[in-house]
């Protein structure tokens, strides 16, 4: 769910910072990258190694195919990024930290070099996301943490390796193993400083793109059948959790017009939260179970299902772009830096149907 996705960790920049307010913070991005890095070693070393089980030698092998498809076909970066592997021994490669107020879905932001301002603090270490996660709640936020499998220096530490791939995906679902390599290289392509909407929005179209075109050419049927169960339940519960937000948005909103009586918003907002409940039971009976997303639903608050919004927003207005383009990728990569180009209200109106770029020709 919101895990899988390019959060971004400032670790050339941090590396930079003396005197600051927030060292601490800044060294536990350096120090964690740091020893990330120094656990990767080249695939090729990994599938020479006699004690690589071959499972694993297996999912390498598949992980370079997939990294050559992304170059050939979806014209991203040909550069050191996801040529390694790391073992971290751990469950996630960061934990984010969100927060939002009790009756708004806008998250809180913090404010770095060369990523700009962002809706999320990124930990190495699950301790010390949670310390900052009570920090908040105790100032009255709404606070939700949860692991990433995966993030990019945006092609900032290619000079040292690259990112590299991590235990913590490589097992995924073949279509799911190249959706992360194709979203994070996205990021490669174009960062906008300080727009997480922009940028994740931009990276995941990218990613359901190209692991649409990998699945149909390059997969096989188990594969693809195997992808299909996973990304429909995905889907559907994204689809569930998008109406719940929209729901609470509204409720927000004639909060805002209104000036409800606190007592009557929080049963308002309490209802959603059980009807989204309810509905989520009914949906995981239709999987026969299937437990995935639990915990999230367990946990789901403002700062959960405002953070998920950055990877849904624009999705459709960038796919609409990619198909106006002619399914060209260089062609798509250009349109999209010509949006970010733009002032951050701009950008959003120039994506919308009757926007400036709806015109352009699929042509040439």
């Amino acid at each position: 769910m919101a895990g899988v996705a390019g959060f971004v960790v400032i670790v050339a920049a941090a590396l930079s910072l003396s005197g600051c307010a927030d060292l601490g913070y800044y060294w536990q991005s350096v120090g964690g990258h740091i020893s990330l890095m120094e656990a990767a070693r080249p695939v090729n070393d990994w599938l020479a190694d006699s004690h690589t089980p071959e499972k694993l030698k297996e999912r390498l092998a598949l992980s370079q195919r997939i990294r050559r498809f992304a170059v050939t076909e979806l014209d991203e970066p040909d550069n050191a990024s996801y040529h390694r592997y790391a073992d971290l021994h751990r469950s996630a490669a960061v934990w984010n930290v969100v927060a939002a107020p009790e009756f708004s879905l806008t998250l809180k932001t913090w404010c770095f070099p060369v990523a700009g301002c962002v809706g999320y603090r990124g930990y190495f270490n699950e301790a010390a996301a949670r310390r900052e996660a009570a920090r908040l709640k105790a100032q009255g936020l709404e606070v939700s943490v949860y692991g990433v499998p995966a993030y990019s220096t945006l092609g900032w530490m290619n000079w040292a390796g690259g990112d590299p791939l991590l235990s913590t995906f490589i097992n995924y679902p073949e279509g799911e193993l190249a959706r992360i390599i194709f979203h994070e290289l996205a990021h490669q392509v174009l960062y906008v400083p300080g727009d997480t909407v922009f940028n994740e929005s931009y990276a995941t179209a990218v990613e359901r793109l190209g692991s649409a075109r990998w699945l149909a050419e390059r997969a096989s049927p188990a594969a693809r059948d195997e992808y299909a169960r996973f990304d429909a339940r995905r889907r559907q519960f994204r689809a569930l959790t998008q109406a719940t937000r929209r729901q609470l948005a509204a409720i927000y909103k004639e909060n805002e017009a209104a000036a409800l009586d606190k007592s009557k918003l929080v049963a308002m907002k309490n209802r959603a939260l059980q009807e989204f409940r309810d509905s989520y039971a009914k949906l995981k009976a239709s999987w026969g179970g299937y437990a995935g997303y639990d915990a999230w639903v367990a946990g789901a608050n403002n700062a959960s299902f405002g953070a998920q919004a950055a990877y849904d927003e624009l999705v459709p207005a960038f796919e609409a772009l990619f198909a106006r383009g002619g399914g060209n990728w260089p062609r798509f990569y250009d349109a999209v830096k010509r949006l970010a180009a733009l002032p951050k209200d701009e950008r959003i109106k120039a994506l919308e149907p009757n926007g400036p770029l709806h015109g352009e020709s699929s042509g040439g």
